[in-house]
């Protein structure tokens, strides 16, 4: 849900996703609050509100940090102590854990070692704080399941672990050029084997949604065959609900997943 949609700020999120969701856990993205990470009075005002509400802050998505996995070590080093804030900030409110990307640049093997070390240094961090540090697979390489879970088993650290989105599964494009055309093709990582790569070590679930059919079922995941592949693993947390499409609305969109899920549940149960 985008809390900046219709002048609802970032305050109001937990109430609309109670009272016109139905929803008592939230996960925040730190764009839509990026000033105020260390505002304890804004902080404080939020935990109260959610408080209130019965609502239960699961975690803070972090972007615009900087690359984890930065090949400069100086400007790697920059984005671990950029992220600390946001640590910080994910215990202050109860959450579990901070969502980062692997970001970095060169060979599949140098950009391995260089997000596992950015990774790995946070994590240590964070761990003073009870806080887990978990990538999602976000494009690039983390769009690799395999990569990505390679990475988080260099890495090696319990509070180190994954997000799996159901829908971000591209790996960037192929461009190839006949008779002065042309042709851009998205590649793309089959995303049943990319969450079963993730979940032996997911601390969180992003179940991305984009449209639906008359049935009520998502178009482009089999979300009864996705979700046994996350219960099967054993998974009991929760599962965000990620509406990224266009039509219907945003609030009818997350109506949409949210019942989905619920009757996936109650059949698979």
């Amino acid at each position: 849900m985008d809390p900046s949609n219709e002048g609802k700020d970032n305050l109001r999120f937990p109430e609309i996703a109670k009272k016109q969701c139905g929803i008592d856990a939230v996960e925040y993205v730190n764009a839509f609050f990026k000033e105020k990470a260390k505002d304890k009075a804004y902080l404080k005002e939020l935990k109260a509100r959610t408080d209130d509400l019965g609502v239960k802050n699961v975690l803070i998505m972090v972007d615009g940090e900087g690359a984890l996995g930065d090949a400069d070590q100086q400007k790697r080093q920059q984005a671990i102590d950029n992220h600390k804030q946001w640590v910080e900030a994910a215990k202050y409110l109860g959450c579990h854990s901070i969502r980062v990307n692997a970001q970095s640049s060169g060979t599949p093997e140098e950009q391995s070692r260089q997000a596992a070390d950015g990774l790995r240094r946070l994590s240590e961090w964070a761990k003073q704080h009870d806080i887990n540090v978990i990538v999602e697979n976000h494009g690039g390489l983390s769009s690799n399941g395999s990569w990505l879970a390679g990475v988080i088993k260099s890495v090696d650290l319990p509070n180190c672990g994954t997000l799996p989105d159901f829908g971000n599964f591209k790996l960037g494009q192929t461009v190839t050029e006949a008779d002065g055309v042309k042709t851009v093709c998205e590649r793309t990582y089959d995303r049943y084997r990319g969450v079963n790569e993730l979940m032996p070590s997911a601390k969180a679930v992003s179940a991305k949604s984009h449209q639906f059919n008359q049935d009520g079922n998502e178009t482009g995941t089999d979300y009864f065959k996705m979700m046994k592949i996350v219960l099967d693993h054993g998974y009991h947390g929760y599962v965000g609900i990620e509406w990224e499409g266009e039509h219907p609305g945003e609030m009818e969109g997350i109506r949409l997943t949210k019942e989905l899920l619920e009757r996936v549940r109650s059949e698979l149960a």
